[in-house]
């Protein structure tokens, strides 16, 4: 049996992050996958949907060429080639961490793993049979999440699809029901009305992306109207049936109506992947589908952890990637701090983009902090106008106490790009000061940043 001093399971962000830090602090390390290297965000999530939202953006932008002087007639698509130029991104990406991992002199196995009672690591085949045991010092658990379902409703992946279904379509649909409106919900709305896909996007709570800072949704909602795209918040999906070739959705609330469509996506949410590999019989603690752990990723049980999805929210690929890190280095017993959930950016890719971090106005005001609050619209900046993007804003709120941001929000182009600074700025306690004295480069977006700083303090200048 071979022996490792940390194994693997799983091979997402989380995962594969974990299995390279904890070779290059000198462990001998095992990774056991069971779909393809790189998990689902590297093969059905987070980079094949961001390709086929380049597509999306692309189309869009075609429809304002004649803003910028330039005609294009008898504009066409293949839906199948910009579906397959998604696969093949994702194809690279697979190849790109099996390059990591024999670089890093990781042992992968490809199988599903089961934790037997003595801790051995079972690798198993398609059909059960066991192909290889392994041990370990240490195992890791990064099994990442899968698709919440609607009560008893079977995913398809035909006409009743879960993300991963959405992105093979062969066939672009002629009318799409999206259940749900947080980032996997608006991100596929925006991709498949790019197209001409007639969508309808159903909320149960009073705004689209309820995550967000209302202000920001708002901007989304009103832009994602004016293409087209049918919105019922305040709206309860009460049940979604297959008649013939057609999907009914019957909702109530605000509207209370039967939905007729082509295919339906379901996106409510996701929980952790818990079953099936032996965490039951080893008595490892699992709530609401999540496996609980300390501060330093450890299960009730020695010697097992686990990060990223399974453990919970924020189910984010940078949190997870994080979260290996942060868990290896303090198996090996390095002194390094516990991560500040309070500074994790949360990027939805749609257009207008949408990136935040920390606290929301209404949560700050929930929780009694006394704020000053700055909005820098995009209209403003002269690099905005100079590109024609001018919709979105820059919002920031700092505690007036200690003068400190507490939450930045940024809706428009190439937010999840400039909201990298305001993180950097949170995670380093900065004032408003401190940013705002900074000296920020003409003519760029990252200026508006600046500038809804000045706003907060009654400081700015452009405005």
């Amino acid at each position: 049996m071979k022996e490792f001093d940390v194994v693997v399971i799983g091979s997402g962000p989380g995962g594969y992050t974990t299995a390279i830090r904890a070779s290059q602090l000198g462990m001998k390390t095992a990774i056991i996958e069971r779909d393809r290297l790189g998990g689902v965000c590297l093969n059905w999530g987070c980079i094949p949907t961001k390709a086929l939202l380049k597509n999306a953006e692309l189309m869009n932008g075609l429809k304002h060429l004649n803003d910028f002087g330039i005609s294009v007639e008898n504009v066409q698509f293949d839906f199948e080639k910009i579906i397959s130029r998604s696969r093949g991104v994702a194809d690279i990406s697979e190849k790109g961490v099996r390059y990591l991992m024999k670089k890093n002199k990781i042992d992968v196995f490809e199988g599903s793993a089961y934790i037997n009672k003595d801790k051995s690591v079972s690798v198993n085949d398609k059909s059960g049979k066991e192909t290889e045991k392994i041990k370990a010092k240490n195992i890791i658990i990064a099994t990442g999440a899968k698709t919440r379902g609607l009560g008893d409703l079977k995913f398809d992946e035909k006409k009743v699809l879960s993300s991963t279904g959405a992105m093979l379509l062969k066939e672009l649909p002629k009318k799409m029901t999206v259940v749900g409106s947080g980032a996997i919900g608006v991100e596929f709305a925006y991709f498949y009305n790019a197209f001409g896909t007639e969508v309808t996007v159903i909320e149960m709570m009073p705004n689209i992306m309820p995550v967000e800072d209302k202000d920001i949704s708002d901007v989304v909602a009103r832009e994602f109207k004016k293409s087209g795209i049918k919105l019922l918040t305040g709206t309860k999906t009460e049940s979604v049936e297959v008649k013939g070739d057609k999907v009914i959705t019957k909702v109530s609330g605000k509207s209370s109506e039967e939905i007729e469509s082509d295919v339906v996506l379901i996106a409510i949410g996701v929980t952790g992947n818990t079953e099936k590999f032996g965490l039951e019989d080893l008595g490892v603690k699992i709530e609401k589908g999540n496996i609980i752990v300390d501060r330093d990723y450890k299960t009730n049980v020695e010697g097992i952890f686990a990060i990223g999805d399974v453990i919970g929210p924020p189910w984010l690929a940078h949190v997870a990637s994080s979260e290996g890190i942060n868990c290896v280095e303090k198996i090996k017993g390095m002194h390094v701090p516990d991560i500040d959930y309070s500074t994790i950016p949360g990027c939805t890719y749609c257009q207008p983009q949408v990136a935040s971090v920390g606290l929301t106005e209404k949560k700050a005001l929930e929780e009694g902090y006394e704020i000053n609050v700055g909005k820098f619209p995009y209209s403003a900046s002269g690099k905005s106008r100079a590109m024609g993007e001018t919709v979105g804003m820059i919002k920031v709120i700092f505690d007036k106490k200690y003068d400190e941001l507490i939450g930045a929000h940024i809706v428009g182009v190439e937010a999840t790009e400039l909201i990298m600074e305001f993180v950097l700025a949170k995670s380093l306690e900065a004032t408003h000061e401190q940013i705002l004295k900074t000296v920020h480069a003409h003519p760029t977006l990252s200026e508006a940043n600046m500038e809804a700083v000045g706003v907060a303090y009654n400081e700015a200048i452009n405005i």
